[in-house]
C-alpha cells in the first residue's frame, strides 16, 4: 500500500478531553490526520516547532544524540496502523553503511523524533481511509445523539410553556 508524505501543521486541544491532539496533513492539502497524543510527547513536538533552545536535552532529544554518537541516524517515520482507535507507527533508522532496520513506536514519539532531524513523516493510505471512516462514524454519532436530545426536550415540552416567551 502507498503511504502519503505529511507534516505537522500544528498542535491543537480536544476541548472535551483536554488532550493534545497533532494535526498531520499531506503536501496537496487532501488528507488532514488529527492524532491524540499524551501531554509529554505535545510538549516536546511544540518546543521543536517553536525552535525553543532548552538547557538540558528532552528525552527525544538525548535519544537523538545517543543514535547520532551510534553512527545511526533517523531516516523516515510512517504511521503503518490503526486499530482499536489506536494508531501505531515505526521508525526507520539507517546505519553509515546504508543498512536500514525500523522499531515499533507511537506516532507521537516518531513525530517528536522526526522533527529533531528533520526526516519524512508518512502515513499510510490504508490508515487515512480507516482514520477518514471512523471521522464520519463519529460525526454521525455525534448527530444522532444531537438529534436525540431536541427530540428528548421538545417531547418534555409542556404545551402551557409555549407561548410564554416573547420575541
Amino acid at each position: 500500500m502507498a503511504a502519503i508524505k505529511m507534516s505537522v501543521v500544528g498542535l491543537t486541544v480536544d476541548p472535551s478531553s483536554n488532550s493534545p491532539i497533532v494535526v498531520l496533513r499531506d503536501e496537496e492539502g487532501r488528507f488532514t490526520l488529527p492524532i491524540w497524543i499524551g501531554i509529554l510527547e505535545a510538549s516536546s513536538i511544540a518546543t521543536q516547532l517553536e525552535k525553543i533552545e532548552l538547557s538540558r536535552p528532552m528525552t527525544h532529544d538525548l535519544f537523538v544524540s545517543v543514535l547520532e554518537n551510534a553512527g545511526m541516524r533517523l531516516s523516515r517515520v510512517l504511521v503503518n496502523d490503526l486499530r482499536e482507535n489506536t494508531y501505531f507507527a515505526r521508525i526507520f533508522f539507517q546505519d553509515d553503511e546504508g543498512n536500514e532496520f525500523d522499531v515499533d513506536a507511537r506516532p507521537s514519539d516518531s513525530i517528536a523524533m522526526a522533527l529533531r532531524v528533520e526526516a519524512e513523516i508518512f502515513v499510510e493510505e490504508g490508515v487515512l481511509e480507516r482514520a477518514e471512516a471512523l471521522d464520519k462514524k463519529a460525526l454521525e454519532h455525534a448527530e444522532k445523539s444531537m438529534d436525540d436530545k431536541w427530540k428528548e426536550i421538545l417531547e418534555s415540552l409542556d404545551p402551557d410553556d409555549l407561548g410564554k416567551y416573547r420575541m
